[in-house]
């Protein structure tokens, strides 16, 4: 990991108050993103509202501060785990060795 390796390369720029700045923005990012899910999904549409959104924004950060080392800051759950399956088996694999997710996700959203 690019971020990792520089950090470990250069500690003096990894201060605390620098961890904290990496967090508030986070933070930030995570509000404007909430914020930009309630006005888009108002009354939410076939297996999908804002406060799901919502819980997968932060669990998203989430995994993105422990990338960083950093702490959690929402320890929510995935509402979408057919959505990280997809996402993370999207790195180049034998096809005879993965599982064929593409007629797996009409499931998920729970007619």
């Amino acid at each position: 990991d690019m971020v990792n390796a520089i950090i470990d390369e250069n500690h003096d720029i990894w201060t605390p108050e620098f961890q904290e700045s990496v967090i508030q923005k986070i933070r930030k990012g995570v509000t404007l993103e909430i914020t930009y899910a309630k006005d888009c999904l108002p009354q939410g549409v076939l297996g999908l509202n804002s406060d799901m959104f919502k819980e997968y924004v932060q669990y998203i950060a989430d995994r993105r501060l422990e990338k960083l080392r950093l702490p959690k800051q929402y320890n929510s759950d995935n509402p979408f785990p057919w959505m990280s399956e997809i996402i993370d088996l999207r790195k180049e694999k034998n096809f005879f060795e993965t599982r064929v997710t593409e007629y797996q996700t009409g499931g998920a959203l729970q007619w």
